[in-house]
């Protein structure tokens, strides 16, 4: 049963919008409706965003280590409630539970991380060029945010940017993704609970166009920060130019993957397979071009194939559940019209290639043979369950197949030369690059991309750094 009370949240209250607008919030295992979300009316957005305006100098006049215990003990508060917010996450997202638990736990960390890094907004002195001068550099929190997540990761996604903006100081307004709401929901109340004043998190819902151009023609934003496809970046980049807010974009991207000859094949499968088909392959940075060396490639698609085909697929509640449902009935149709074109182009399929069922969004987790760059799978990001391959001869040919799109988010290499590992990871233009494994996503270490996967970074140092600016003071 979904137990969440789905609601916005503006100035420290809880409530239904304004205008009585809203959607069904549906259940991908099952199609079925579990609840009803609310949207926030243009006069409700109006009132969170002098809210945030209020709630930052609130936020703001508070010491670090005020800030740090109120976001300490909304970490514990997640981390408590963990099997309860997980569960309401498998049940509007899909994931497996035990997936979506090892997420929620992430955001506790994450939480706890920005807490403490809070503490550490150093500035520096500057040594003067003139006799008793003194040369101050300040970091303070660049103001109130709005700030737009994936559904793909309720919990991670929006905790990245709740925490970072908490932790510098700074206010936010967040719109989740309306698929996955009841996951920040719980979040909200955390916070709450834990002490933070009214205004300084509001969480509203909405028609995506109508909310991202109603936040981002106010003045009182000073950043954005998104995490979603490069499409909508392109479009909330050129809506934030008219006020110079600063952003932070976490875009789409297509991961190459490539497996040297040295590599090791069954470590390097079993390494694969889980990452490639986790949570439907709906991640951002899922492995999605598999490069695989000549040599190996007849050992590496029956290795792949006969994983693929154990995996469990079914309900994310049900116990023993490896890969749920794609979010939604338009990409069973996204996945097909991929593997069509592949097979028209040559490819074959391996294993899976169709829908499964007739209740809820599943899609078999499919392997492609022999791939040509040219199908659209290799070019545009599939955001499924599908696992695109193909071999390469040399380093140079590899590397430049892999570099030729305009995405660089994550990158991933397998091999057991230190040296070779070195070179392609010199040469892979991407924000992250995994060695052997694929965990590029920590609450300490900076998570962005390049080109058209976004800039900016969250998580790590870098995440903070995205929430403050620079002030330069000078006496005499």
């Amino acid at each position: 049963m979904y137990s969440e009370k789905l609601e916005l949240l503006i100035d420290g209250v809880w409530r239904q919008g304004s205008g009585g607008a809203g959607e069904d919030l549906i259940n991908p295992a099952t199609g079925e409706a579990i609840a009803r979300l609310p949207h926030a009316s243009e006069a409700d957005l109006d009132e969170a965003l002098a809210a945030s305006a209020k709630g930052f100098k609130v936020w703001k006049a508070m010491t670090a280590i005020e800030r740090f215990a109120i976001l300490d003990k909304a970490a514990d508060l997640i981390e408590a409630r963990k099997a309860e917010i997980a569960r309401t996450l498998t049940m509007e997202n899909g994931k497996a539970l035990a997936e979506a638990i090892g997420e929620v736990q992430f955001s506790a960390d994450a939480t706890r991380w920005y807490a403490e890094e809070g503490k550490r907004t150093y500035g520096r002195i500057v040594p003067a060029r003139v006799a008793g001068v003194r040369q101050m550099v300040f970091k303070e929190p660049v103001g109130p945010v709005a700030a737009f997540a994936a559904w793909n990761f309720p919990a991670s996604n929006v905790i990245r940017k709740i925490a970072g903006a908490l932790g510098a100081g700074c206010s936010i307004i967040i719109k989740p993704a309306e698929e996955t709401p009841g996951t920040a929901i719980a979040f909200g109340r955390c916070f709450q609970e834990a002490g933070l004043p009214a205004g300084v998190l509001n969480i509203v819902f909405g028609e995506p166009a109508t909310v991202s151009t109603h936040l981002l023609s106010s003045p009182i934003p000073r950043k954005v920060s998104l995490t979603g496809s490069t499409a909508v970046g392109k479009l909330l980049q050129k809506l934030a130019a008219d006020t110079l807010k600063r952003c932070t974009m976490e875009l789409g991207g297509h991961s190459p993957v490539i497996i040297h000859p040295d590599a090791d094949i069954e470590k390097t499968l079993d390494t694969i397979v889980a990452f490639k088909f986790r949570n439907a392959g709906q991640v951002c940075t899922s492995p999605t071009r598999f490069y695989v060396h000549e040599s190996l490639y007849e050992r590496f698609i029956d290795g792949f194939a006969v994983r693929t085909r154990k995996l469990k697929i079914g309900n994310g509640l049900d116990e023993g559940t490896q890969m749920g449902p794609m979010i939604a009935r338009r990409r069973l149709d996204a996945m097909d019209a991929f593997v069509t074109d592949a097979k028209a182009k040559g490819a074959k399929i391996v294993t899976g290639g169709e829908r499964m069922g007739n209740v809820g969004y599943f899609y078999a987790p499919t392997l492609l043979k022999n791939v040509p760059d040219d199908a659209r799978i290799m070019k545009e990001e599939p955001f499924g369950p599908i696992a695109p391959t193909t071999t390469f001869s040399t380093f140079d040919e590899v590397i430049e197949r892999a570099n030729s799109l305009p995405y660089g988010l994550a990158s991933f290499v397998f091999t057991q030369s230190g040296s070779l590992a070195k070179k392609t990871e010199m040469a892979l233009e991407a924000g992250m690059v995994g060695v052997n494994h694929m965990m590029v996503s920590t609450a300490e270490t900076p998570f962005g991309g390049v080109n058209e996967s976004g800039y900016g970074s969250e998580s790590g140092i870098e995440g903070i750094e995205a929430y403050l600016r620079t002030k330069f003071v000078t006496e005499l």
